[in-house]
C-alpha cells in the first residue's frame, strides 16, 4: 500500500471504540437528531412524489423522467457543489440548502393542495430539489469531519447511514397513513417542516467546538485540480472507481425489486414493500455492527464489495420468497457496510482543502449514476428476468472488488520498489535510513475553532 493508504488504516485503528462513539460529540448528536427528522420527511416526500405523478395521469416513463430530474443535477453540478463547499463556510452553506429544499417541498405541497399541480411543475420542483442536493451532499458529508474530527469519522459516517435506513423504514410507513388522511399534499408539507429540525441543529451548534476548516480562496483551475488530485491519489481513485461501478449497476434496487416481487414470485406491492423493509432492517442492524469496527481502508472496502457481490448472487438464486426475504436482510447489511466504509475511506484520505470536491465526486458516483444505470438495469430485468438484473448487479460488485484487489497489489509492488530504491540510495551515502521517511503518515488533527 502507499503511505496514504496506510494513513487511512492507521487513523481508523486509533478510533475510539463503541457502536455510538461519535454520539459523545454534542454537535454531532444534535445534527444527527435533526437529520433523522428530516430524512423521515424526505422518504415521505419520495413516496408522495411518485404517487402524485401517477395521479396526474402520467405514465411510468414520466415517473422515470421526474426521478431523473432529481438526480441529473447531482451528475452535472455535483463537482461545482463540492468546489463551493471548499470555498465557503460549510455550516452556512448547509443552512442555505436546507432552506432551498424546504421551499421546494412547500411549493409542491401548495400546488398539490390547491389542485393546480401540473406535470411540468412537478418536474421543475424535482429539479430544484436535485440542484439543492448537488450542493448539500458534499457540504454535509464534509461537515461531518468538522464536527467529530478524524478520530470518530468512521463511526459517524456509519451512524449516519443507519439513520438514513431507519428513516427508510419509518418514513414510507408514515407516508402511507398521511396519504390516506390528508393526501399527498400532507407529505410535502410535513417534509417542508422537517427541514426546520436541521436548521435548529445548525443554529444551536457550538461553533467553537468545530474542527477548523479554512475555506480556500477563489482561483482559476480549482475544479480541474480536484479531478487531477483524485486521479493521482490511489486511496481516492480506487474507492471512487468502485463506487462508479457499483453505484451504476448494483444499487438499482428500485428498478429490479418491483419486477422480482411481481414477475418472479407473483407477488403484489405488499411483497415489494416487504423486500424493501427487509433490506432497510438489515441495513440498520448491519450498520450498528459495522459501527464497532476499528479499521477501514481500501482493503476492507474491497472485501466488503466482494461480500456484497456474493450476497447479490445468493439473492439472484433464492428459490422461494422466504429465502429471498432473508437474503434481502443480508443484502441491506452488506450494502450499508460498503457505503459507510467507502465514505469514511475517501474522507480520511482527502486533503482538507480538497475534501468538498472529493466528496462531490463520491456523491456523483453514488447518486449521479442513477440516470445511467437505472435504464440499463430495467432493460436487463425486463428482457431477461429480474434474476438477470441481480446477476448484473453482482457482476458489477465482484468486478469492482477484483479491480480494487488488482490496484492494491500493483500499488504495493510499486511502493516496495520505491522504498527499496530509497533505502539503497541512503545506504550508498553511508547513513542509516530515516524511519520517519518510510513510516505511515498520520493524519494531522485540525485545530478547533475559537
Amino acid at each position: 500500500m502507499t503511505l496514504q493508504m496506510e494513513k487511512v488504516a492507521g487513523s481508523a485503528s486509533k478510533a475510539t471504540g463503541g457502536t455510538f462513539a461519535a454520539l459523545r460529540v454534542p454537535n454531532f448528536r444534535l445534527f444527527l437528531g435533526g437529520q433523522i427528522v428530516s430524512l423521515c420527511g424526505t422518504w415521505m416526500q419520495t413516496i408522495a412524489l411518485g404517487w402524485l405523478v401517477l395521479s396526474l395521469g402520467a405514465s411510468g416513463t414520466a415517473l422515470g423522467l421526474v426521478t431523473a430530474a432529481q438526480f441529473l443535477p447531482v451528475l452535472f453540478f455535483g463537482p461545482y457543489g463540492g468546489l463551493l463547499a471548499d470555498r465557503t463556510d460549510r455550516r452556512r452553506l448547509l443552512i442555505c440548502t436546507q432552506v432551498g429544499s424546504g421551499l421546494a417541498a412547500l411549493a409542491l405541497g401548495i400546488l398539490d393542495l390547491t389542485g393546480t399541480a401540473q406535470l411540468w411543475m412537478v418536474g421543475v420542483a424535482a429539479a430544484l430539489i436535485g440542484l439543492c442536493n448537488a450542493i448539500d451532499n458534499p457540504a454535509r458529508q464534509s461537515f461531518v469531519q468538522e464536527m467529530v474530527g478524524p478520530e470518530h469519522l468512521p463511526n459517524a459516517v456509519t451512524l449516519n447511514s443507519v439513520a438514513i435506513n431507519a428513516a427508510r423504514i419509518v418514513g414510507p410507513a408514515i407516508a402511507g397513513v398521511v396519504i390516506v388522511l390528508a393526501g399527498t399534499a400532507g407529505c410535502f408539507l410535513i417534509n417542508a417542516a422537517s427541514f426546520g429540525a436541521v436548521l435548529f441543529a445548525l443554529h444551536r451548534m457550538d461553533i467553537s467546538a468545530l474542527y477548523d476548516h479554512p475555506p480556500i480562496h477563489r482561483a482559476p483551475g480549482q475544479l480541474r485540480a480536484g479531478f487531477a488530485y483524485v486521479r493521482r491519489t490511489p486511496a481516492l481513485r480506487v474507492p471512487l472507481v468502485m463506487m462508479v461501478m457499483i453505484g451504476t449497476l448494483s444499487y438499482e434496487f428500485q428498478v429490479v425489486l418491483p419486477l422480482l416481487a411481481r414477475e418472479t414470485f407473483g407477488g403484489t406491492a405488499a411483497t415489494y414493500s416487504l423486500m424493501t423493509s427487509a433490506m432497510g432492517a438489515g441495513a440498520v442492524v448491519g450498520g450498528l455492527l459495522v459501527a464497532r469496527r476499528r479499521r477501514i481502508g481500501p482493503r476492507a472496502l474491497s472485501l466488503t464489495a466482494m461480500t456484497f457481490g456474493v450476497i447479490l448472487l445468493l439473492a439472484a438464486a433464492a428459490p422461494t420468497l422466504p429465502l429471498e426475504i432473508a437474503t434481502m436482510v443480508l443484502l441491506g447489511a452488506t450494502s450499508v457496510a460498503f457505503i459507510s466504509t467507502g465514505n469514511a475511506t475517501v474522507q480520511l484520505s482527502a486533503d482538507p482543502a480538497m475534501r468538498g470536491r472529493v466528496m462531490a465526486l463520491w456523491s456523483v458516483a453514488f447518486l449521479g449514476t442513477t440516470p445511467v444505470g437505472g435504464p440499463i438495469a430495467g432493460w436487463v430485468a425486463q428482457a431477461f428476468g429480474a434474476r438477470a438484473g441481480l446477476l448484473l448487479a453482482a457482476g458489477a460488485a465482484i468486478g469492482a472488488a477484483l479491480y480494487a484487489f488488482g490496484s492494491l497489489r500493483a500499488t504495493a509492488v510499486k511502493g516496495m520498489a520505491v522504498k527499496g530504491m530509497a533505502m539503497k540510495g541512503t545506504a550508498m551515502k553511508g547513513t542509516r535510513p530515516d524511519p520517519g521517511r518510510l513510516s505511515p503518515i498520520r493524519p494531522r488533527v485540525p485545530p478547533r475553532r475559537g
